[in-house]
């Protein structure tokens, strides 16, 4: 359980350095976070290219660091890409300019699925965000490894949001 914690701080440590924001234009973002699942934690990093005011897309890497020794997870059970889209509803719905509200469809080496994200930025290029990943179809409907399901699953990202 300690190792859980210190692998977690270390990751949130990391993610609060580094990260991504869509401020509506074509600015290239990055971001890192932690991610959280069910027996696996892991950082994710992720890459979007603004295509207008309200629409992205992107690729986002995540390795699972800290698996349970029961799924005996090899190095691609740890480790998915994906390509997302994003359609981003902060200025749609009026909602403050520092708030972003976004949802999307990310399509990755271990399925096909959705994203709901939301960021609020404390200044013009700092902030915090959220999101939850989850598997809309998966590429094997019938798993029989319990390490292939670490990318098949709920997931949380948490992290910190700045422009490039």
């Amino acid at each position: 359980m300690m190792r859980k914690l210190i692998i977690l701080i270390s990751i949130l440590s990391v993610s609060f350095a580094n990260a991504q924001a869509f401020k509506g234009n074509t600015d290239n973002k990055l971001q890192i976070g932690a991610n959280l699942q069910d027996a696996a934690t892991g950082i994710n990093v992720s890459f979007d290219y603004g295509l207008g005011e309200n629409i992205s897309v992107g690729v986002v890497g995540a390795y699972s660091l800290d698996v349970l020794e029961a799924l005996d997870a090899s190095f691609g059970d740890r480790f998915d890409l994906k390509g997302r889209f994003n359609a981003h509803l902060g200025s749609i719905l009026a909602f403050d300019d520092n708030f972003d509200l976004y949802p999307g469809l990310n399509i990755s080496m271990k399925n096909f699925g959705g994203h709901v994200g939301a960021r609020y930025f404390f200044s013009e290029g700092f902030g915090v965000f959220a999101e939850t990943v989850f598997p809309l179809a998966k590429y094997d409907s019938n798993i029989t490894n319990p390490a292939h399901l670490i990318h098949n699953q709920f997931v949380v990202n948490l992290g910190a949001t700045f422009s490039l």
